[in-house]
């Protein structure tokens, strides 16, 4: 871990936090909510190990990455999102041809638009934890979440601008981060208003103490209101 190198890239208005790993083809890798470049410190080892060139940002409004307008939900976009990543691209990588590409969650239904907007920039995806689903001009996203499965469920909560921050905040970070890291339960996340999660998660035994600090850390500094307004630029999908 130690080898991975880390740098500030300006990029699409931002000033970018990259990790990197290795040479050769480059990989790169687009984590998920609420997570952070650190998701893939041991995948990227790896692909390094095998001749990769790794590559992970904190992607806009998370971590070491500045200068988003979190007060503005519209520029989490995912035309935004996938400027970043096009930029990025222009940064590090300018005589590359094409990429592999390797999103998890919020990072897969980027990585799919990244492949849609501009194919001749990936060779291959990666998309894990969700399936893809095609865009619909017909469909509001959140407003089928509500009709399916109602107020509670947390896609519509996250749409409350300061009042899901501030019921994260009297659960305290740490707490809400292990809840959504160790989440095991298949079925529908729930987040009735003024009762939080109703449960409190174990600790994942594949997340140690140290790398849940690393999270909490992270998040303290900047909030969670960057990471949630990429559930508030949803409605702008059907655009």
């Amino acid at each position: 871990m130690e080898k991975i190198q880390h740098k500030m890239i300006p990029v699409n208005g931002l000033n970018m936090h990259v990790a990197e790993i290795g040479e050769g083809p480059l990989v790169l890798f687009l984590h998920g909510f609420p997570e952070l470049w650190y998701s893939w410190r041991h995948q990227m080892v790896f692909m390094a190990a095998r001749g990769y060139r790794a590559v992970a940002p904190d992607m806009r409004g998370y971590g070491d990455t500045t200068g988003a307008p979190v007060d503005d939900p519209s520029k989490f976009s995912v035309l935004h999102l996938v400027g970043d990543l096009i930029c990025l691209l222009d940064a590090v990588a300018p005589n590359a041809d094409k990429v592999f590409v390797v999103g998890h969650d919020w990072g897969a239904l980027v990585a799919w638009h990244f492949c849609l907007y501009r194919p001749d920039r990936v060779k291959a995806l990666v998309s894990l934890s969700l399936a893809y689903m095609p865009r619909d001009p017909e469909m509001n996203i959140v407003e089928m979440g509500r009709k399916v499965y109602g107020d509670d469920i947390y896609v519509c909560r996250f749409q409350e601008s300061g009042n899901i921050e501030a019921e994260f905040a009297k659960i305290g970070v740490k707490e809400v981060v292990k809840n959504f890291l160790s989440l095991r339960d298949p079925g529908p996340l729930y987040f009735p208003k003024g009762k939080g999660f109703g449960y409190s998660a174990d600790r994942a035994p594949w997340l140690s103490e140290e790398d849940l600090d690393y999270y909490v850390n992270k998040f303290e500094h900047t909030g969670f209101t960057g990471a949630l307004n990429y559930y508030r630029a949803f409605p702008m999908l059907m655009i």
